[in-house]
C-alpha cells in the first residue's frame, strides 16, 4: 500500500510540476537529431522497442508460450532491457516537462500528459514492490503491464504522431 501511495505521489508531483512550470518551448537537443522533438520521437521509439522485449521476455518467464522454456539469460535480458528503456525515457520526460509542461488543450496532448505522469508513478510503484517480500504474486505482472501500456500510449501519442506529421525526420 505504501508503494502505491509513493507511486501516486510521484505521478501527481510530476503532473503538478508540469502544470505549474512555465514551458520554455525549447530544450537542449540530443546530438545527431535535427530538433528536440525529433530526438524525443526516436528515443521514445527505442524505448518502445525495448518495451516489446520486456513484454516478450516476461511472457516467456511466466510460461505463457507453450513449449518454450525460458533460457537462463531471460531474466537478465528482461532486467537490462527494462533499465535501458527507462533510461531512454529520461531525456524524453525532461524535454516534455521543461519545454512543454503538462498541457490539456488538445485531446492527444492531454492523453500524452496523463500517461507521462502515470508511467513514472507505475514504474516507481513496481520498483518499490520488486524486492519486497510478501507482495501479491499478481502485483508485478499487473504493474509491468501498466508500465508497458503507458509506454505504448506515450509512443502512440508522440512518436507515431510526430512521424505521421513530419515524416521519418532525424
Amino acid at each position: 500500500m505504501l508503494a502505491a501511495g509513493i507511486g501516486a505521489a510521484v505521478a501527481v508531483g510530476i503532473g503538478v510540476y508540469g502544470r505549474l512550470h512555465e514551458p520554455t518551448f525549447f530544450a537542449v537537443n540530443v546530438g545527431g537529431f535535427s530538433s528536440g522533438t525529433a530526438a524525443k520521437a526516436w528515443l521514445a521509439t527505442a524505448a518502445f522497442v525495448l518495451a516489446l522485449v520486456q513484454l516478450g521476455s516476461s511472457l516467456v518467464m511466466y510460461g505463457r508460450f507453450p513449449r518454450i522454456t525460458a533460457p537462463g539469460w531471460t531474466g537478465t535480458l528482461h532486467r537490462w532491457s527494462g533499465r535501458a528503456a527507462v533510461l531512454l525515457t529520461v531525456p524524453v520526460a525532461t524535454h516534455c516537462l521543461y519545454a512543454l509542461g503538462f498541457q490539456s488543450g488538445d485531446p492527444r496532448v492531454l492523453v500524452h500528459s496523463l500517461f507521462g505522469c502515470f508511467l513514472y508513478g507505475a514504474f516507481v510503484t513496481k520498483m518499490l514492490l520488486l524486492r519486497r517480500s510478501g507482495s501479491p504474486k499478481w502485483s508485478l505482472p499487473v504493474l509491468g503491464g501498466a508500465v508497458f501500456t503507458a509506454l505504448v500510449a506515450l509512443w502512440l501519442t508522440s512518436s507515431v504522431w510526430f512521424f505521421t506529421t513530419s515524416g521519418l525526420t532525424f
